[in-house]
């Protein structure tokens, strides 16, 4: 069995807690949940939902690029919301990043998140 590779960067936030940026097994990448730290700062963008998102979604391209694969491997995605009226907006950020052939993924309501962040997504990519 092969063993885990530890992808890490300094483009996206590092772990606040026991686990990693995101483990490469194999040709598969399992990229942890992000949410909207921004790694140069350490802020978080809770500005609006939009802002949020496109945070959330730079953090886990910077770490699947990290790990030598494209936004186009990704094959899944998770979605954690904490209100289900932000969806649209999340969804029209979060399209810009699967121009085509979009992973499947999950959106699920949620009652609270790290931080107290809106919205936090974990995916999956497979090269």
């Amino acid at each position: 069995m092969e063993p885990n590779n530890i992808i890490y960067t300094e483009k996206a936030p590092k772990p606040i807690g026991p686990y990693s940026q995101a483990i490469l097994r194999g040709n598969t990448l399992f990229v942890s949940g992000q949410i909207a730290f921004i790694p140069s700062t350490g802020k978080m963008d809770t500005s609006n939902i939009e802002n949020e998102t496109r945070q959330v979604m730079e953090n886990i391209k910077a770490i699947v690029e990290e790990s030598g694969m494209k936004m186009s491997d990704i094959v899944k995605s998770s979605i954690f919301l904490i209100n289900m009226d932000d969806f649209s907006k999340m969804n029209e950020v979060y399209a810009k990043y699967f121009p085509e052939n979009p992973p499947a993924r999950e959106t699920i309501q949620v009652s609270a998140l790290p931080k107290k962040m809106n919205v936090e997504i974990s995916v999956i990519a497979i090269k």
